[in-house]
C-alpha cells in the first residue's frame, strides 16, 4: 500500500482546495500534540518539526491545543479531535492480534491534517508515512541515510486514508555487538517496532541444566520424556502464575542429542539433511507441548505464552505431531537455508523446500509462527555488499498468504554489507506489495544527487549478480563467483563516471546540506569498492595464481580500506566491537596468506611447482568410480569435448556422466556442478591432472599442499592411495583454513605423475577453492 491523497511538493501548481502549510520559509501552521502524548507520539512531532524545517525553513512551532490557522494534529490530539477516527482504525486492524496490531490514518479535514495511530508507535508510523509521501525517505541509520528533500512550497490535498500491515511482528535486533546508534529512529520511520513474542532468543539449556549428563553437554537432554517436561515447567512455573508477558523456551545455539529412547522413538530414523543431524523436531515439539499443556492446566487465566524455536536439527516440519498448544507461539529460523534466493526461484531448490517447510509449520502453529530472518546470509563476511532484498520481496508474499505473525530480523547492523536490506525489510513488512525496483528508482536521485545515473548502475549490476547467480551456498567462499572480474571492471568504470560528476561539489567551499551528503556518500561507496576490489585481488591471487605475496599485501590494502571506512561511520561495520581471532576472520585470512608464502619464499620452505588450474573432473553420486578404477585409469575428456562444451553454466548439471574440466580456483558447486534438479551437488567426485615434473622437483622432501580444499578426501599419485584426509562436515565445524599439506616424500617420479584426488561432499561447498602447489620445507 502507498498512502493516496494528494500530497504535493513545490513544483506544483496549487489549487484552491489545497492546504499551503509552508510557502518560502514561511508558515502559519502549527503542530499540536498532547501534553501527556507518549514516547513516540512526542518524537513524531519532534520529527515532523525538524524534518519540515528541513525541507522548507519554516519552524512550526509546537502546541497543545489547536489553533485556528492549519493545525497537523498528531496522535491523541488529532482522535480527540475528530473521534470518528478510532472507527477507522478499528475497521482496518487487525481483530484478535496474538501480540499487537498496528493501524494508522491520516485525514485532511478543512485546514486540519489528523495523523494518528492505535497506538504509540504507530502515531510514528502515521507520521512517517505522510514525511514519506512529501519525498523524505530514511535508508540507513543515522543522518548518513537520510534523505529530506529541499521545496519551497509544501502544500496537501485531499487526504482520508486508514490502513494495517499484515504483520504484527516486525522488527530487527542487532546482533554481534553492532553499533546502534540510530537504530531506534531508523525502525520507526520504516514501520518497524520493538513488538515481539517469546522465542526469538536461545533460553531453553537454563531450564534443563540439571538433566544433563555427567560430562555430556547442555544438547545433550532427553527432550520428549516426562521428566524434562516436569523439570521445565517448575523451573518457569512462578513466572508463568504471574502472567509475565512471555517465555522463551528457544533451543540454544547447536544440534541436540540423547540417548533416550522416546526421543530415538519421536527421531524414527529420519535426518536432517541441513544439518546433518537426527531430526528433533517432534521431540522437541513434545517437550514444548507437554511444558504448555501443564502450565495451561495449572493456570488457566494466565496471559503468558510460552516461545520455542525450529532452529538446527528442529527446522525440519514434524511428521508426528501435528499441533501445537493454544499458549505456545513457535520461530522458524531457516539458518542454513540459501539466502541468495526468493522462495519462487527456479535455481534454488532449498528455498522451495524452505516455502513448503513454511507452509507446514504455519499449518501446525495455525499461524502462531514468526520466522527468525538473516538480513545477511554469511556467519564470517567481509564487508562486502550482501544484498537480500530481492529474495525477501519474494519470501514477504508468501509470509502473508501463509498468515503468520511476523518477521524478526538478526541483523549484523554493519552497513557496508547489509546496505538496503533493513530498510527495503521495513516497507515490505509493512507493505508486501511495494515494488522494489520502484523504490530503488526513487533511492539513486535522492542518495547520490548528481551521481545518479552511474550509480543506478553500480548497485544495480551488484542486485542483478547475487539475484541471478547459480550459487545457493553462503559464506565468504561464494564471493568471487559474484563478484567476478567482469562485475568489478563495471563498478570500477561506473564509480569513476559518478566521482567526475560529484567533483565539483568536493571543490565547492559552502556546498548546502544535499550536496555536502552527496558527497559523503560517494565516499562510502569508494571505499566500499576498495574494500571489494582488494579482497577479491586477495582471494585471485591466491586462488588462481598461487601468488600469497600478492595476495598478502592486496588484503592488507582491503583492511585499510575498511578503517577508513569505520572511520567515516561506525555503523558501516561490526568488526570494532567483536573481534576478530582465528582464520575465519579478514585479519586470520590475511595472515594464511603471508603463512603460505612463509612456506614458498624460502622462510619456512621453497615453491616446486604449481599444480595446474584446470583439472579434470567427475561426478560419482553412486560412489562406482572406486570400484571402476577412477584412480589409476587417466581422465578422458572425449563425451565432454563431443557434448558438454556447449553447455551453459545453468545447463551444466546436465552433464552427469563423464569426465569434464573444473578449475581449482572456485568450490564446485559454483562452477555449475549440480545435480539435473539444480539441487547442490552432494555425493562423492573425483579430481585428476597430470604433472610433470624435473628430477629435482620430484626429489626429496616434497609436499603437496591444497591451501583451500573442503570435504573429506583421498590423494592418489600414480594410482596409489598414499593420504586420507578426515573432515568434520557441515563445513563450519572446521578451522576456517581448510588446509591438508601431505608429505610426498618418495612418491613423485621425473616425467609424469598421475595425481587424483577423490572426495565426498554430503553438504553444500564441495571440492577445491584454491590451486594446489608442491612446496619444499
Amino acid at each position: 500500500m502507498r498512502l493516496l491523497g494528494l500530497l504535493m511538493l513545490a513544483a506544483l501548481p496549487v489549487s484552491a482546495a489545497d492546504l499551503v502549510l509552508a510557502d518560502h520559509g514561511q508558515s502559519e501552521a502549527v503542530i499540536v500534540v498532547s501534553a501527556d502524548a507518549g514516547t513516540w507520539e512526542k518524537r513524531a512531532a519532534d520529527d515532523l518539526r525538524r524534518c519540515v524545517q528541513l525541507m522548507t525553513g519554516a519552524a512550526l512551532p509546537l502546541v497543545a491545543t489547536p489553533a485556528a490557522g492549519p493545525c497537523l494534529l498528531i496522535g491523541r490530539a488529532a482522535l480527540a479531535d475528530d473521534p470518528t477516527l478510532r472507527a477507522a482504525l478499528d475497521r482496518v486492524a487487525k481483530r484478535k492480534p496474538v501480540a499487537r496490531a498496528d493501524a494508522i490514518a491520516l485525514r485532511r479535514r478543512g485546514n486540519r491534517v489528523l495523523l494518528a495511530g492505535n497506538n504509540d508507535e504507530s502515531h510514528y508510523y502515521a507520521v512517517s508515512a505522510l514525511l514519506q509521501q512529501w519525498g523524505c525517505r530514511w535508508y540507513l541509520p543515522t543522518e548518513f541515510g537520510e534523505c529530506v528533500p529541499e521545496v519551497a512550497r509544501l502544500v496537501v490535498g485531499d487526504l482520508d486514508r486508514a490502513y494495517a500491515p499484515p504483520f504484527e511482528i516486525r522488527h530487527y535486533w542487532l546482533s554481534w555487538n553492532a553499533d546502534a546508534t540510530g537504530a531506534d529512529e531508523f525502525r520507526r520511520r520504516n514501520f518497524m517496532t520493538e513488538t515481539s513474542l517469546p522465542g526469538m532468543g536461545h533460553a531453553l539449556g537454563q531450564y534443563t541444566a540439571r538433566l544433563v549428563p555427567p560430562g555430556k553437554t547442555l544438547f545433550n537432554v532427553p527432550l520428549s520424556e516426562d521428566a524434562t517436561a516436569d523439570e521445565v515447567a517448575a523451573r518457569i512455573d512462578a513466572d508463568y502464575a504471574r502472567g509475565v508477558a512471555g517465555i522463551s523456551l528457544a533451543i540454544e545455539d547447536g544440534d541436540y542429542t540423547s540417548d533416550s529412547a522416546r526421543d530415538r522413538q519421536l527421531q524414527a530414523g529420519l535426518r536432517d539433511k541441513y544439518t546433518l543431524q537426527p531430526s528433533n523436531t517432534d521431540a522437541m515439539l513434545t517437550l514444548y507441548n507437554a511444558v504448555a499443556r501443564r502450565l495451561r492446566a495449572k493456570y488457566p487465566n494466565s496471559p503468558t505464552r510460552l516461545g520455542g524455536m525450529a532452529y538446527a536439527n528442529v527446522t525440519i516440519p514434524p511428521q508426528q505431531v501435528s499441533t501445537i498448544e493454544p499458549n505456545l507461539v513457535m520461530w522458524l529460523a531457516p539458518i542454513d537455508i540459501d539466502p541468495n534466493h526468493g522462495i519462487d526461484d527456479p535455481n534454488s531448490p532449498p528455498r522451495q523446500e524452505y516455502g513448503a517447510m513454511l507452509d507446514r509449520w504455519a499449518k501446525v502453529t495455525d499461524g502462531r509462527l514468526v520466522i527468525y530472518d538473516y538480513d545477511q546470509g554469511q556467519l564470517v563476511w567481509r564487508d562486502l555488499p550482501n544484498p537480500s532484498h530481492h529474495a525477501f520481496a519474494s519470501d514477504v508474499r508468501h509470509y502473508r498468504q501463509a498468515g503468520i505473525l511476523g518477521v524478526g530480523t538478526e541483523s549484523r547492523g554493519a552497513s557496508a554489507t547489509t546496505f538496503l536490506n533493513l530498510f527495503f525489510r521495513g516497507q515490505l513488512m509493512w507493505d508486501p506489495d511495494a515494488k522494489v525496483a520502484d523504490l530503488l528508482a526513487e533511492f539513486y536521485p535522492k542518495f547520490y544527487g548528481p551521481a545518479a545515473a552511474p550509480m543506478a548502475e553500480y548497485w544495480n549490476t551488484i542486485y542483478a549478480a547475487w539475484e541471478q547467480t547459480l550459487v545457493t551456498e553462503h559464506e565468504v567462499f561464494a564471493a568471487p563467483a559474484i563478484y567476478t572480474p567482469e562485475l568489478l571492471k563495471t563498478l570500477r568504470t561506473r564509480l569513476g563516471e559518478a566521482q567526475s560528476l560529484v567533483a565539483p561539489l568536493r571543490s565547492k567551499p559552502n556546498p548546502s546540506r544535499l550536496e555536502r551528503q552527496y558527497v559523503e556518500r560517494l565516499r562510502f561507496t569508494e571505499l566500499s569498492f576498495e574494500v571489494i576490489d582488494s579482497y577479491l585481488a586477495m582471494v585471485r591471487a591466491a586462488a588462481t595464481d598461487a601468488d600469497y605475496a600478492t595476495a598478502a599485501a592486496a588484503g592488507a590494502r582491503g583492511l585499510a580500506a575498511r578503517e577508513a571506512l569505520t572511520d567515516t561511520n561506525v555503523t558501516f561495520t561490526t568488526y570494532r566491537k567483536i573481534g576478530e581471532a582465528g582464520t575465519a576472520w579478514w585479519p586470520g585470512e590475511v595472515q594464511q596468506m603471508r603463512d603460505l608464502l612463509a612456506r614458498t619464499n624460502g622462510t619456512k620452505g621453497t615453491l616446486v611447482a604449481r599444480l595446474p588450474l584446470t583439472w579434470s573432473f567427475r561426478r560419482d553420486p553412486h560412489d562406482t568410480g572406486l570400484a571402476r578404477g577412477w584412480a589409476y585409469q587417466e581422465a578422458d575428456l572425449g563425451d565432454w569435448r563431443a557434448r558438454g562444451e556447449k553447455l551453459s553454466l545453468d545447463d551444466r548439471r546436465l552433464f552427469a556422466d563423464g569426465w569434464e574440466p573444473l578449475r581449482a580456483d572456485l568450490y564446485l558447486q559454483a562452477q555449475g556442478i549440480r545435480h539435473a534438479d539444480r539441487q547442490s551437488y552432494t555425493g562423492h567426485y573425483w579430481y585428476q591432472t597430470p604433472l610433470e615434473l624435473t628430477a629435482a622437483q620430484a626429489a626429496g622432501p616434497v609436499h603437496m599442499l591444497f591451501p583451500g580444499l573442503f570435504n573429506e578426501a583421498w590423494l592418489y599419485v600414480n594410482g596409489t592411495l598414499v593420504a586420507h584426509r578426515t573432515y568434520s562436515e557441515p563445513w563450519w565445524r572446521n578451522d576456517y583454513a581448510f588446509e591438508w599439506d601431505v608429505d610426498l616424500a618418495g612418491r613423485l617420479r621425473a616425467g609424469r605423475n598421475l595425481v587424483t584426488v577423490r572426495g565426498y561432499c554430503p553438504h553444500h561447498f564441495g571440492g577445491m577453492f584454491r590451486r594446489p602447489v608442491l612446496w619444499r620445507p
